[in-house]
């Protein structure tokens, strides 16, 4: 029985979730509980902090289950907070347990194993918010049992993880929002509608920055630790090949190793480049060339191995030149046209500048480009609701089945510029890519490099 076939019934749940597992009608009003959409919630570390909050305020839903290798520890990017799947649900119970008569609550189970949550039938969708190497491996897995899907930025490890999730969410009818929430920003909607509809003249250039490493790599001949007691480091490695400990390979800092993500190219790119993205209308292409312009990479044979200089150089079918750069205001975009410019320094909820200063109180006609709105009654830019809006239309789209404001194949373009900018700077050479065909022309060793194998025994 699915679990709200059991509520209908009037059976007592608590011999599925433990007793009391349902918050009272009368708290909840017009959303009792078998009018909810149930979420497992599976990463419990960084971005946990602000995703797992953003999905328990929502009244349309409940998380019934969370995941996590780690049982609980310190050592994430604040070194002090403790977070693991152990604090994860605690939070859970505690935050449930304030809205019950008896101030109890223990409905939310705890798994090592994100294929234990994935397996329940009551659980209608899931948020992966673990490191990027194992999104695409958990979005087909979720997709293929039958779950909607919340999945982080960047959205893929490698192009062709993209494509596979794109083919398998849309096959098996999922909805999947990309955790890229500054599309749930009035702002930055704004600014892209005013690009859209020309008010800049004709566009010429999209300026981008991404922030400086916040960690610094243990250098050649760093040494292997001991793994963590709790901490399920052969489950953590998953797809990755097998590599020795070090507490600066987990965590928070796997961004800065290739075999688990791009840096911050990945990293801040995924913001600011989706929206350079959504400004020059390009959600279902892509440039159509890259080269290096000076990046920097980490000596050889330390930990760390992503760029720590990103330097990179784009070029779109209507010649639009697009830049990626490593600098101190990160995430940042610029759109420069022929008749003024617009930019938003996307720090701490976001600064908006313009030229002409006119752009700033300008109204979008209704004959005009509008773009969507992940929450039509949010009027004012407030950052603290771009992540709830964003979890908030998610949920919206599960109950209605329409696309979210970020679809599964607008967050594989975001992501895939990311991956081609990464891959130009590794080589140091120019890449011509064709956006129809996802493929890169006449170059063998960056076509090789759009994918990665597997280790064994994970598979698609």
């Amino acid at each position: 029985m699915r679990r709200r076939e059991f509520l209908k019934a009037g059976l007592a749940v608590g011999a599925v979730f433990g007793a009391p597992s349902v918050i009272p009608s009368r708290v909840l009003g017009a959303y009792a509980p078998s009018n909810r959409i149930t979420v497992g919630f599976i990463g419990l570390g960084n971005q946990s902090t602000v995703d797992l909050p953003a999905f328990l305020k929502q009244p349309d839903a409940q998380v019934v289950a969370v995941c996590d290798v780690n049982t609980g520890s310190v050592g994430y990017n604040d070194l002090k907070r403790f977070l693991g799947r152990k604090p994860g649900q605690e939070k859970v119970n505690a935050f449930y347990a304030e809205k019950t008569a008896s101030g109890k609550y223990q409905g939310c189970d705890a798994y090592n194993d994100f294929r234990d949550v994935l397996a329940r039938e009551d659980v209608d969708a899931v948020a992966l918010v673990v490191p990027d190497h194992w999104h695409g491996l958990m979005t087909v897995m979720a997709a293929r049992a039958g779950k909607d899907i919340y999945c982080e930025k960047p959205l893929s490890l490698t192009v062709a993880d993209g494509q596979m999730m794109v083919r398998v969410v849309r096959e098996h009818k999922r909805i999947l929002q990309t955790g890229s929430h500054f599309r749930s920003g009035p702002m930055r909607r704004f600014v892209c509608e005013l690009v859209r509809n020309e008010r800049i003249g004709k566009l010429k250039r999209i300026y981008t920055v991404m922030a400086r490493n916040n960690a610094e790599s243990p250098g050649p001949g760093w040494k292997p630790m001991p793994v963590p007691e709790g901490f399920d480091y052969d489950m953590w490695l998953g797809r990755a090949p097998w590599a020795p400990y070090h507490s600066h390979r987990c965590f928070y800092r796997f961004r800065f190793l290739l075999d688990y993500s791009g840096g911050q190219t990945t990293n801040f790119g995924a913001h600011a480049l989706d929206v350079a993205q959504w400004g020059h209308g390009s959600d279902a292409t892509g440039p159509v060339e890259f080269e290096d312009t000076g990046s920097e990479f980490p000596p050889e044979g330390s930990l760390f191995t992503t760029a720590t200089k990103i330097a990179f150089r784009a070029k779109y079918a209507d010649g639009v030149e697009l830049v990626g750069e490593t600098g101190d205001y990160s995430p940042l975009t610029r759109f420069e046209g022929t008749e003024g410019w617009l930019q938003i320094d996307h720090r701490r909820g976001g600064t908006l500048t313009a030229h002409p200063e006119s752009l700033k109180t300008a109204v979008i006609g209704p004959n005009e480009i509008h773009l969507p709105k992940s929450n039509p009654a949010r009027t004012e830019d407030v950052y603290r609701e771009y992540i709830p809006d964003h979890v908030g239309n998610f949920l919206a789209s599960v109950k209605s089945r329409e696309d979210p404001i970020e679809p599964v194949e607008v967050g594989h373009r975001t992501a895939s510029i990311c991956h081609l900018a990464n891959i130009a700077m590794l080589l140091k050479r120019k890449i011509r890519w064709d956006p129809e065909k996802e493929e890169i022309g006449d170059d063998a060793e960056a076509s090789a490099m759009l994918s990665r194998p597997m280790r064994e025994p994970w598979e698609w």
